[in-house]
C-alpha cells in the first residue's frame, strides 16, 4: 500500500472515531445534565406523614447504643392508632415484623428514586394486614420479611397505610421515618428535604474533651473542660489558654441540638475542627448505611460512655474507623504540638438548618509540663487496627479479623477456673467491654473435662458482662474445640446446656373454660434463652404476636371458632432441647353474670328505733 494512502485512511478513521465520540457526548449530554441538576435531598417532594402538626421526639444522627438514629422519630401526640400516610407516590415494596427493631414496618419505593419507611407501627390498612396475615400463616411465622410485587400495593402521595404504634423496640407511641436512597439502601438525612419544621436555635454545647494521641485511645489520659455560653459563642471559663506538655492531641465535645419548641435533646448534624483557622477534619450526618451505623463507636469515647459517662463525639478519625462521616481536610483531627507557640483551635458546630455555635480558644505546648511515660508491660502482642489479631492460649484462643478494632488495643487475658453447674470450661476473660469491637469476632474454647456422651449436641458458649449476656449454640470441631462467634469483648464460658425450657401453664382443668378470655398468653423461659416457639389449634399452626421478645400473645380470633379445642405449644432452645404441653378449653358466647336487682323502695321514710343509751354503772 502506498505510504500517502496509508495517511488517508488513518485520518480518515481518526475523523470517524472523533465524529463518533461526538455523537456519544451529544446523546449523552441532556442525560448528565440532568442528573447534575437533580437535587440529591428534593425540597417539598415528600409530605409529612401523619396528619397532625409536624414535630419530632429524636432526629437522624442521635447518639444511640451502638448506632446512630438513623430517620425521625414522629409525635403522634402520646397516642398510638393515629393515621399514617404515603408521603409520596409509589409502591409498597416491603413489609417486616421484626420484634426488637421497628416492630411492624413498611418500606414504600417513589419514583424519584427514593424509598421511605415507617416503623413502630400497629395494625397496617386492611388490604395490606390480610395480605401479611396470609403470609404469616403460610410460613407459618410471626416475624416476616416480605417483598412484594410491584404492582401489589401502588400508593398515592397521601394513601392511607398504616395506624401508628409503639411495636419493637419503640419507649412509646411515635413513628419512625426514613428516607432511603433505593439503591444503595443509604439513610438520607430527612431534615434536608423541607418539612415544615421550625429551627432557628443553634445547637449548644455542654462540655469539651482532649485527649492524649501519643498512645491508644483506649489507653489515653483525657482531660475535661466545662464550658459557658458568651454571646453568639463559647468558651472554656477562667482557661484563656490551655498548657499542655502533650504534643499530640485530640479532642472531643458533649453538644446536642434543639427543634424549635422541643424539650428533647437532638444529635448535631456536623462539627468543623480548625487549627489557627485552617480545617483539618469534620464530620457530617447526612448520609448513612446500616452496614456502617455501628462505626458511631468510633464517633463516641466509647469506653467514657460505658463507664458511665455521656457521649462525648471525637473530633478526629480513629485508625480503624471506614465510616463515611469524617472528611479529612489537613490531616485526621490529631494536633501535633511541635513548637511552644500559641496556637488556636476552634470548633464549629452545626444543625441541618445551618444555625451554628462556634467555641475558640488558645493552645500552647510547654515542655515543663511533659512527664516522662511508662509503657505498661504486656504478656500478648498489642493487637493493631487495620490487620487480623490473634490471642493463643492452651485453652482458649480469640481471631479478629482486620476491621475488627478502631484503635490499638493491648489485649488483656484472665481465666479462673468455674464449679458451676453443667460448665465444661473454666470461665475466660479477654479485655473489658469498654473496649468496642467492629462486628463480629471468631471465639474457641476447649473444655478442661470429659463430656458425657448426652452432652455432646448440647454444648453452648456464653459471653457475659456486668449482668448482661449472650448465649451461641457452639460449633464442634474435629480436635475437640468449641467455636462460636461474639461482638463485644467480656468473659467467655462453655457449657452444657441439657434442662429444657419451661412454659406457663393455663389452668389445670381437664377442659378450660376461656369462655370469658380476649387472649392467651405464654412466656416460657430458658436457663440460656429460647430459640423458637410454636402453637398449634387442633393441629393447624395458630399466629401468636412476639412484639418486643417478651411474651407470645393469641388475641381470639375468627380462627378459633366456639367449641371446644385443643392448643398445642412447644417452645426450643438454642440447643435445640424442646417442651410441649397440651390443654383443651372451650369458648363459647361469654355472658356476664347477672346482677342481683336493687331493693325496691316505697318512697316512704323508714322509722328507725332508737336504741337508750346505757346507763353508766
Amino acid at each position: 500500500m502506498p505510504l500517502h494512502f496509508l495517511f488517508l485512511v488513518l485520518n480518515f478513521v481518526a475523523l470517524k472515531s472523533r465524529l463518533t465520540t461526538l455523537v456519544l457526548i451529544s446523546f449523552l449530554l441532556p442525560s448528565l445534565i440532568l442528573q447534575a441538576q437533580t437535587p440529591k435531598y428534593p425540597r417539598g417532594y415528600f409530605r409529612w406523614p401523619l396528619n397532625l402538626a409536624p414535630s419530632i421526639v429524636a432526629n437522624m444522627g442521635e447518639l444511640r447504643d451502638n448506632h446512630w438514629h438513623m430517620g425521625l422519630d414522629v409525635r403522634t401526640d402520646q397516642k398510638v392508632n393515629q393515621l399514617v400516610y404515603a408521603a409520596a407516590e409509589g409502591y409498597i415494596a416491603f413489609v417486616g415484623i421484626r420484634p426488637s427493631s421497628f416492630g411492624r414496618f413498611i418500606i414504600i419505593n417513589h419514583p424519584n428514586g427514593l424509598s421511605t419507611l415507617y416503623g413502630h407501627l400497629n395494625d397496617f390498612n386492611p388490604a395490606l394486614e390480610a395480605y401479611v396475615t396470609a403470609q404469616q400463616y403460610a410460613q407459618q411465622s410471626w416475624a416476616v420479611e416480605l417483598e412484594i410485587p410491584k404492582d401489589k400495593f401502588p400508593v398515592s402521595k397521601g394513601s392511607f397505610i398504616a395506624y401508628s404504634g409503639s411495636t419493637g423496640a419503640s419507649q412509646g407511641p411515635h413513628v419512625h421515618f426514613e428516607i432511603r436512597d433505593t439503591r444503595t439502601g443509604e439513610c438520607l438525612n430527612p431534615l434536608l428535604f423541607g418539612f415544615p419544621l421550625q429551627d432557628n436555635t443553634p445547637p449548644s454545647m455542654v462540655k469539651l474533651a482532649m485527649y492524649d494521641r501519643s498512645v491508644s485511645i483506649f489507653e489515653s489520659a483525657k482531660k475535661f473542660f466545662p464550658l459557658k455560653k458568651v454571646g453568639n459563642g463559647y468558651v472554656i471559663p477562667r482557661v484563656p489558654v490551655i498548657s499542655t506538655g502533650l504534643n499530640k492531641v485530640s479532642f472531643g465535645i458533649q453538644a446536642f441540638d434543639r427543634i424549635n419548641g422541643s424539650a428533647n435533646q437532638d444529635g448535631i448534624y456536623s462539627a468543623k475542627l480548625y487549627l489557627d483557622d485552617q480545617l483539618q477534619v469534620d464530620f457530617v450526618i447526612d448520609s448513612i448505611s446500616y452496614d456502617e451505623t455501628r462505626y458511631m463507636n468510633s464517633q463516641i469515647d466509647y469506653t467514657y460512655h460505658e463507664d458511665g459517662g455521656v457521649f462525648m463525639q471525637h473530633l478526629s478519625q480513629l485508625p480503624g474507623d471506614r465510616g463515611g462521616v469524617y472528611h479529612k481536610a489537613f490531616g485526621n483531627g490529631v494536633i501535633e504540638l511541635n513548637d511552644t507557640e500559641t496556637h488556636t483551635i476552634r470548633i464549629e458546630i452545626s444543625d441541618s438548618y445551618k444555625n451554628v455555635s462556634t467555641l475558640e480558644f488558645q493552645i500552647r505546648h510547654d515542655d515543663a509540663l511533659a512527664t516522662v511515660k511508662s509503657e505498661k508491660p504486656s504478656q500478648f502482642p498489642l493487637f493493631i487496627p487495620g490487620q487480623p489479631n490473634e490471642l493463643k492460649r492452651p485453652d482458649f484462643q480469640v481471631s479478629l479479623p482486620a476491621a475488627a478494632l478502631y484503635d490499638s488495643v493491648r489485649p488483656f487475658y484472665y481465666r479462673n477456673a468455674s464449679l458451676e453447674s453443667y460448665s465444661v470450661s473454666a470461665i475466660h476473660q479477654l479485655n473489658e467491654a469498654s473496649i468496642p469491637v467492629q462486628g463480629s469476632f471468631t471465639v474457641r474454647i476447649r473444655p478442661d473435662k470429659e463430656i458425657p456422651g448426652n452432652w455432646r449436641d448440647k454444648l453452648v458458649i456464653k459471653r457475659s458482662y456486668r449482668g448482661s449476656a449472650n448465649v451461641r449454640l457452639a460449633r464442634q470441631e474435629a480436635d475437640g474445640w468449641l467455636t462460636a462467634e461474639f461482638g463485644d469483648f467480656g468473659y467467655f464460658q462453655a457449657y452444657a446446656d441439657i434442662i429444657p425450657p419451661s412454659i406457663n401453664s393455663l389452668g389445670s382443668a381437664d377442659t378450660l373454660n376461656l369462655s370469658g378470655a380476649s387472649r392467651i398468653v405464654f412466656t416460657p423461659s430458658d436457663n440460656f434463652g429460647i430459640k423458637s416457639f410454636r402453637a398449634e389449634l387442633d393441629g393447624q399452626w395458630l399466629r401468636f404476636t412476639n412484639d418486643k421478645g417478651h411474651s407470645w400473645v393469641y388475641i381470639f380470633d375468627e380462627r378459633c371458632p366456639y367449641g371446644v379445642h385443643e392448643l398445642n405449644v412447644t417452645v426450643e432452645d438454642i440447643a435445640g432441647n424442646t417442651t410441649t404441653r397440651t390443654w383443651w378449653f372451650k369458648k363459647y358466647p361469654y355472658t356476664p353474670p347477672k346482677k342481683k336487682p336493687a331493693r325496691k323502695t316505697t318512697g316512704k321514710k323508714k322509722s328507725i328505733k332508737k336504741t337508750p343509751a346505757r346507763k353508766k354503772k
